[in-house]
């Protein structure tokens, strides 16, 4: 069974679904809404407990997951939300053992799915501009993962260079991806995966235009995932009036040997038909 433990980050949930955040702290006492609950209360319990405020207000404690935790955590940039991250880590195929490369940490929410996702046997490098958000997002990163031995974090400019190489993958969420790309080119072993998150299409059209200029990466593709949630009550069966649409853009790319990539997008009209269907197996 898990328990609380100090230095626990625990999120309360009340009776509207709605989570409020706090670090386990001996001593300390939780606020909210004129009522209070001692963090000694809440340390020993075990994770999913009914706890009750002091004014007999019953709420949820429960150990958030990393959804849950980056929409929760303290921010130094935007974070990517959790649906464009589960999409990242399907997408750039971030696997156990992989060696990524990530700029653009900001606050670390992405930083931490890949730690995840690449676990003890793989590594992430990630640079970050700006020594402020790198604080923060180191600090995020060990309050919800502990001490990681699986990450080296740089205060670095990714626009001027790449120090690794052989990596096999490249994640971007920087406002101008198509500077690093001919970097990342470089960085990129053999069939490794490029994958990059703007928020708008010019930046998408600048972004596919230097792959193409690369002339190293093939199989580019760019899309957006919508997220709608829905109210499930008995017979009333609805969708949310409101859903988290647009949020960014991703581009996938593979590199592949020189030569072998079309240095220019497929036309239009070539493409009309749609894409073939795939042969099934016999």
């Amino acid at each position: 069974m898990t328990v609380f433990s100090d230095g626990d980050r625990v999120h309360l949930v009340d009776r509207k679904g709605r989570q409020y955040a706090l670090t386990l702290k001996a001593g300390d006492t939780f606020q909210f809404s004129g009522e209070t609950i001692a963090h000694d209360a809440l340390i020993g319990q075990p994770d999913g407990s009914l706890v009750t405020l002091s004014r007999g207000r019953p709420m949820l404690a429960l150990r958030p997951t990393l959804s849950e935790y980056v929409l929760k955590m303290p921010r130094g940039a935007q974070v990517l939300y959790p649906k464009d991250l589960g999409v990242i880590l399907q997408w750039a195929d971030i696997y156990p053992g992989a060696r990524v490369f990530e700029a653009g940490t900001g606050s670390g929410a992405l930083t931490m799915a890949l730690l995840r996702a690449v676990g003890d046997r793989g590594h992430v490098v990630s640079y970050e501009a700006r020594e402020d958000f790198a604080r923060t997002a180191m600090k995020n990163i060990e309050r919800y993962l502990g001490p990681v031995h699986n990450l080296t974090l740089r205060q670095s400019n990714a626009y001027e260079g790449i120090e690794e190489a052989d990596v096999d993958r490249v994640v971007l969420d920087l406002p101008e991806p198509w500077q690093v790309i001919p970097h990342a080119a470089g960085a990129l072993r053999s069939g490794g995966v490029y994958l990059s998150y703007v928020p708008t299409i010019p930046q998408v059209m600048q972004t596919v235009e230097a792959l193409h200029r690369a002339q190293v990466f093939a199989m580019i593709q760019t899309f957006e995932t919508l997220l709608r949630t829905w109210n499930i009550e008995g017979r009333s069966v609805r969708p949310d009036h409101r859903m988290v649409a647009h949020s960014g853009f991703l581009t996938v790319a593979r590199k592949v040997q020189p030569g072998l990539s079309p240095t220019v997008p497929v036309d239009a009209d070539e493409d009309a038909a749609g894409p073939e269907r795939p042969e099934e197996d016999v």
